[in-house]
């Protein structure tokens, strides 16, 4: 049975509830998608704008994944690109910084163009915990300053932190205001709406079962099939479609999430009165910003073992009050988490197996810009056009063997290694 929206903050102040139907009997499209979170709908949407009939597949909610319960931070740049970058070589930098945004101006634009109802807003901390993260920040800022967007990054003293976010913590940051937050399932379900409009076919509550490849794949669930020109993979964490081919590529990473209650404006003045969404350099990382209705959404814990603490609450608190001992007598009004879909060298598998058989999945924590971007790439790929999906296509992505199970402890082993790194 498909299941609901986990009770997250997200689910209980959405805009509109999606109501879309089962799929029954049969489809004809022109692209078919698997998966209705940002991936999924980001593509349909990017493909309806050039004139594509497309079928979208969900097996539970539209954004029922890590789309509908991340951290809401909109965080430029490309996932992995150091390795894209001894792929294909220093000539690619260009691009590099240029797909690094476009996920960005892609949401912007769709929240101007649609008039998508998500609290889109500007401002982003990155704080440092250790003298090495001072200097990649000051290594970021040159960098920035080099690209011309010196007016739009600020590095921030130790001393002037607590006036900025209200906690001696951390040793200094960069302000970034062209990163941001957002409401992520608002966003998600804004965009489906678009896409609806224009023609996508959106089923939820769909569970595909498998796909019959060929010059016109069939998408075949338990109660109908969809055929199509081309097929989309963009299930992500939660798919186990195909094994022989995705397999040992993917893997979950839990993330965990607490929102207090609303907070008082003295509050708000006091811990973060510029409204930034905020996030540290370790590799097991926190992170927190304010809702539009000025609850601490705090979050973080990311593991790579596939367990859910027993109390995502008492899991979490702990770590808030360590930065904002203030917050200690605020209610907890949600708590929860999922999963987000990883790979190993970080590079997201945005790339085409087949010549009409396309996947987008495994962003490493950076989905909300990512997605957006990719969906922009394989619309592009299924017209013709291949420069930016080669970018990602030239990578070569080590398989785990021996199964998921496996798969999860080898990568558990590597997530305490940067665990322990984090502490030295």
């Amino acid at each position: 049975m498909p299941e609901p929206h986990t009770r997250s903050y997200y689910a209980a102040t959405v805009n509109v509830a999606t109501d879309y139907p089962e799929l029954s009997g049969s489809e004809r499209c022109d692209v078919a998608i698997i998966g209705g979170g940002f991936s999924g709908v980001a593509t349909a949407l990017s493909l309806a704008e050039r004139g594509y009939d497309v079928v979208v597949i969900e097996q539970n909610k539209i954004g029922w994944g890590a789309t509908g319960r991340n951290g809401g931070q909109l965080i430029n740049g490309v996932a992995g690109a150091k390795r894209i970058r001894r792929r294909n070589g220093e000539s690619v930098e260009d691009l590099l910084w240029e797909m690094g945004w476009q996920g960005h101006q892609i949401i912007e634009e769709r929240v101007e163009k649609y008039g998508i109802q998500c609290d889109l807003k500007y401002g982003y901390l990155e704080v440092a915990i250790k003298p090495r993260h001072m200097r990649a920040i000051e290594e970021d800022l040159e960098y920035y300053q080099r690209r011309g967007i010196g007016d739009d990054v600020r590095l921030v003293s130790r001393n002037e932190l607590p006036d900025i976010i209200g906690t001696d913590t951390y040793l200094g940051g960069l302000i970034n205001n062209k990163n941001g937050h957002l409401h992520p399932l608002n966003l998600c379900i804004g965009e489906a709406q678009a896409a609806a409009e224009l023609g996508v076919r959106f089923y939820e509550g769909t569970e595909v079962l498998d796909i019959h490849y060929g010059d016109k794949p069939v998408v075949r669930t338990a109660t109908g099939n969809v055929e199509s020109n081309t097929v989309v993979v963009a299930g992500n964490a939660y798919h186990h479609l195909d094994p022989q081919r995705f397999s040992g590529l993917i893997f979950p990473a839990g993330s965990f999430i607490i929102a207090t209650e609303p907070l008082t404006e003295a509050e708000v003045a006091e811990i973060n009165p510029l409204d930034l969404a905020v996030c540290d350099l370790n590799n097991v990382l926190d992170y927190f910003r304010l809702s539009a209705d000025k609850r601490m959404i705090f979050g973080g814990r990311c593991n790579y073992s596939g367990r859910v603490p027993n109390s995502i609450k008492k899991s979490m608190l702990p770590r808030l009050l360590k930065i904002y001992p203030q917050l200690a007598s605020k209610r907890i009004d949600y708590s929860w988490g999922g999963n987000m879909g990883v790979v190993i060298n970080r590079v997201p598998l945005i790339r085409r197996w087949e010549k009409n058989v396309f996947s987008a999945m495994g962003y490493s924590g950076h989905g909300v810009n990512m997605t957006h971007l990719a969906g922009d790439i394989l619309a592009d790929a299924i017209a013709g056009s291949f420069e930016r999906l080669d970018v990602f296509d030239r990578i070569e992505h080590f398989r785990v063997p021996f199964g998921r199970w496996f798969g999860n402890q080898v990568v558990a082993l590597g997530m305490l290694y940067y665990r322990m790194k984090d502490l030295l």
